[in-house]
């Protein structure tokens, strides 16, 4: 809402139900007074043409009465109204009038009259012409640089500019590519005419070329030659919008000689007369109209605009210089000089408000109370301050990226899953490998708080999930509406998904015009890709995870699938995936544990989180608030990484098909021009079995064909067993470790950067440097690494690898780094501060590449032999205690070059045998690896 409303001068309101739109409007001194003063022309679709002449009455009634010069019902609806010279021979002003099928110029004349009544008007009809083509706009000019009189152009709607010299029809032509009619314009400067095309840009056409162009006479294809002896039409230049436009303007004023607008649907643009664009500003609001106006600062231009919540907007090029509220939205804006005053501002609305208003302001009376002065409270002031550091720290410590949706949104949407499977299945494939497919309902209620018109629905699932319908359009709902839709989830694929969630998106635009976005999720049952089975006794894989709570009857965590167990003792369930695989779930009868089990890893996934959160539930009801689980095994790394490894291979396979296509499709072009050239030779020559390579190459090219696809589609498998498989991964390493829920978002984001593979960039390459970047920022050995990192410029471009052993290395080095503790955050990027030794090397080149690989080599073969070292049983002899890292001297120790590490039983008692290579302890200064190996080795030395 606007602080200041456009103040009114004079209003009319034009008829009941009549329309009008931007051409409907004209200001000028049609009836040609000489006073200077303008008039206003109105035309309404319904060909009501009204001449105004607005003035304050001295009465205060009748004043739109008698400033309405003259009213006339036409035949035709009134598309367009202009003043000009369009009468040869004269200098008088007349008013043309655009029909759809006629173009009719008028004179309007006054005869002064002998009583209190005022003058009386008339409308008289020069001349007229038929138009062939239904018009659409018009514009006038001095076209050809003919001076004295104007020259009228009509745009039909099928694309034709015609042209006409006062009462004679000139030439036609049509524009190139033409789909839709846009705004039109001339430009005197350049005698050129602008308009915006369908393919959503500016283009130019000068008279001159216009001219000599092939004669319109019927519109030809483009792409045929020119059959008469005129130049096919083209424009002189183009300027890319990207946008419909709503207006062109042309200003005539001096300091913006070399200025053309155009108003689109988001943007405002001003371009130069050779195309070239001097600004642009992006709306924040829908446009309605606009017209630039001459302005008192030089080298500027204002321009006044319209929107269509109401507003009057003055802009001074790009800057915003004051902002009215009108009580309509306006279609047509005009500058006019009246007797009382000069500038005034004429709007007109669709339905026929038409208001002479200008700028200012109601001057207010009301004055501040004087305010009893008390003394500052400094504690609170203090309480105060501290309060408010403490807020700005929490936002720079958070660094969100996205900004905070709103607590009240317009739209409230809640899905609601189905307890029960559907009666029948809706599901497009009925069974897998024996077992029925189920299919499971969604109901969704989107609920609104205020009017919302076209709003649309969005489902999304996860593959091989799929929906019945995945998009819904709305219907428009009002305050307190909803609307309620349904659709069906099912299995569409031979194999388990990675996750159960689907994504639902609703897009709408506000009352305001604003378009939004509000996103909502909803859970799908475990029972929708499997069903209950008989436990197995031996698998393949094995997970363990621990909890602190006596064993729970699994029955009570899955009673869906109670009924269909064979264990009356409620210590296993089985659950067989559609796909083929199944998984069991055993309970320990005397230990708290709890075992997951099945012949696939990645399968596994679903499992375990489902026992998770069902877990945290029932605990959570019985009111246990101090429930832990954990995950004391070995991590699965080397089962993982056999879904990487398939996953990279069938990458491979598709970069390798995509290759032999090229080749094959290379070959198949080669033969196919070879052959073309035999054909057309006038003198017959053998073929040499070119016919029988051809037919080879195009089943070797359809056989390529058919085997990159298959290959996709497996590919498409794999990486969604590669994304449970990673899910599984991260939920067991937060199981070991206790990671909070921002670490485990933050290592789930590490590990599955990408929602889906693509031929430009894969699940490896961009692991890879995300590890690889948590490695040298968070997980990194000491903070001068991390600093040296953050100051290089960026790396080198992601592209398919050679193979994964530098993905798995660093993948098990992330894992070792945070099993010894590493914390994992963002916030520690931000909160390094780069030394002035390593800023100076932030120069391209400065910084040389961490060589990661060999120094992660380098601790791992430092770590096993320093394992082997601590569990190798070691003579009992009594050694002399001394701390190694005390003494640097090379004389005190007995270097050995055997590569396993042991202690010299024979060795003088008062000598240590140290654990590392001899070229450690030659260095000046220990890293701080080999202190902390030698520590371990000297503690757990056996006396």
């Amino acid at each position: 809402m606007s602080l200041f409303k456009a103040r009114e001068w004079w209003s009319a309101v034009l008829g009941e139900g009549e329309e009008f739109d931007q051409g409907c409007l004209c200001i000028g001194d049609v009836d040609n007074s000489g006073t200077g003063l303008d008039k206003v022309v109105v035309g309404s679709y319904i060909g009501m043409l009204r001449i105004f002449s607005p003035h304050v009455s001295k009465s205060g009634e009748g004043g739109s009465a008698d400033a309405n010069l003259l009213e006339v019902q036409l035949q035709n609806a009134i598309i367009q109204v202009e003043v000009g010279k369009f009468v040869s021979c004269s200098e008088l002003l007349h008013l043309a009038v655009l029909h759809p099928r006629k173009l009719s110029v008028y004179s309007v004349s006054g005869t002064a009259g002998n009583v209190e009544h005022g003058s009386q008007y008339q409308l008289k009809l020069v001349y007229q012409h038929n138009l062939q083509r239904t018009a659409c706009n018009m514009t006038y000019g001095t076209f050809g640089g003919v001076t004295g009189h104007h020259s009228l152009c009509i745009q039909s709607m099928d694309g034709m500019l015609m042209f006409f010299e006062q009462d004679s029809y000139s030439f036609g032509r049509f524009l190139p590519g033409f789909l839709l009619p846009g705004p039109l314009v001339y430009n005197p400067r350049t005698d050129s005419f602008l308009t915006v095309s369908s393919a959503r840009q500016l283009e130019s056409y000068k008279y001159e070329t216009l001219a000599v162009a092939t004669e319109a006479e019927s519109r030809q294809d483009p792409d045929l030659p020119v059959k008469t002896g005129g130049k096919r039409l083209m424009p002189d230049w183009v300027f890319v919008l990207g946008e419909q436009a709503l207006d062109l303007s042309v200003p005539s004023f001096s300091h913006s000689s070399s200025s053309i607008f155009i108003l689109g649907e988001r943007n405002l643009y001003c371009v130069r007369d050779n195309g070239q664009m001097r600004f642009m500003k992006k709306l924040e609001f829908n446009p309605s109209c606009f017209m630039p106006y001459s302005t008192v600062t030089d080298g500027t231009t204002s321009m006044l605009l319209g929107n269509h919540t109401n507003m009057l907007l003055v802009y001074q090029d790009v800057t915003l210089k004051w902002v009215a509220q009108l009580s309509f939205v306006p279609v047509a804006i005009r500058v006019a000089n009246f007797l009382e005053l000069k500038g005034l501002v004429v709007s007109l609305s669709s339905d026929g408000h038409l208001l002479c208003s200008y700028m200012g302001t109601d001057p207010t009376f009301f004055s501040m109370p004087k305010v009893d002065a008390r003394e500052a409270d400094y504690e609170q002031m203090d309480a105060e301050m501290k309060k408010l550091q403490k807020i700005i720290r929490e936002a720079t410590r958070t660094q969100d990226i996205l900004p905070k949706a709103d607590s009240e949104t317009d739209l409230i949407v809640t899905a609601a899953v189905s307890s029960s499977m559907d009666n029948p299945s809706r599901a497009l494939i009925q069974d897998i490998n024996g077992l029925p497919v189920p299919s499971v309902s969604v109901q969704v209620k989107v609920k609104a708080s205020c009017v919302v018109q076209s709003s649309k629905l969005t489902v999304g699932v996860q593959p091989p999930l799929a929906v019945t319908q995945d998009q819904f359009v709305l219907d428009p709902m009002g305050v307190g509406s909803s609307t309620v839709v349904a659709f069906s989830a099912f299995l569409n694929g031979r194999y388990p998904p990675a996750d159960l969630t689907g994504d639902i998106t609703v897009s709408y635009s506000s009352p305001t015009g604003v378009p939004r976005v509000l996103q909502s999720r909803f859970s799908l049952p475990l029972a929708l890709v499997c069903a209950p089975s008989s436990p197995a006794k031996t698998t393949k894989f094995k997970i363990t995870v621990d909890t602190n709570q006596p064993p729970v009857d699994l029955k009570s965590i899955f009673p869906a699938c109670s009924a269909k167990s064979e264990d009356k003792d409620g210590n296993s369930l089985a659950f067989q995936f559609l796909s083929g695989a199944s998984v069991t779930v055993l309970a320990s009868k005397t230990s708290q544990r709890y075992r997951i089990q099945s012949d696939s890893f990645e399968d596994m996934w679903l499992v375990v989180k489902e026992l998770v959160q069902r877990f945290d539930q029932h605990f959570s009801k019985v009111g246990v608030k101090d429930f832990k689980k954990s995950f004391s095994g070995p991590l699965p790394l080397q089962e993982y990484f056999l879904c990487v490894d398939h996953h990279f291979q069938l990458r491979v396979n598709a970069q390798q098909y995509q290759d032999l296509l090229s080749e094959r499709a290379v070959q198949f072009r080669a033969i196919q021009r070879r052959l073309l050239t035999r054909f057309k030779d006038k003198t017959p020559a053998p073929l040499q079995n070119l016919d029988t390579l051809l037919d080879a190459t195009y089943s070797q090219v359809m056989a390529l064909a058919e085997a990159a696809e298959e290959n996709q589609v497996l590919l498409g498998e794999a990486f969604v067993r590669l994304q449970s498989a990673t899910h599984l991964l991260v939920l067991l390493l937060s199981l070991w470790q206790g990671l909070t829920s921002d670490q485990t978002v933050i290592l789930e984001a590490t590990l599955l950067p990408l929602l889906q593979d693509t031929p430009q960039l894969g699940w490896e390459e961009s692991c890879d440097a995300a590890v690889s970047h948590l490695l040298r920022s968070c997980l990194s050995r000491s903070p001068k690494d991390q600093a040296t990192s953050l100051a290089q410029a960026g790396g080198p471009v992601l592209g398919l690898p050679r193979d994964t052993t530098r993905l798995k290395k660093h993948i098990t080095l992330l894992c070792d780094r945070i099993g010894k503790g590493g914390r994992l955050t963002l916030a520690s990027e931000a909160n390094v501060q780069v030394p002035v030794q390593v800023q100076s090397l932030a120069a391209p080149g400065g910084v040389e590449p961490i060589a990661e690989v060999a120094a992660d080599e380098e601790e791992l073969e430092l770590l096993q032999e320093a394992t082997k070292f601590i569990k190798k049983k070691q003579p009992h002899k009594k050694v002399k205690k001394a701390d190694p890292c005390q003494s640097t001297s090379p004389k005190q120790y007995n270097h050995s070059p055997a590569s396993s590490l042991t202690v010299n039983p024979d060795q003088n008692p008062g000598t240590d045998t140290c654990p590392q290579p001899a070229h450690c302890c030659n260095l000046p200064i220990f890293s701080l690896l080999n202190i902390m190996l030698c520590l371990i080795c000297y503690l757990y030395m056996p006396l």
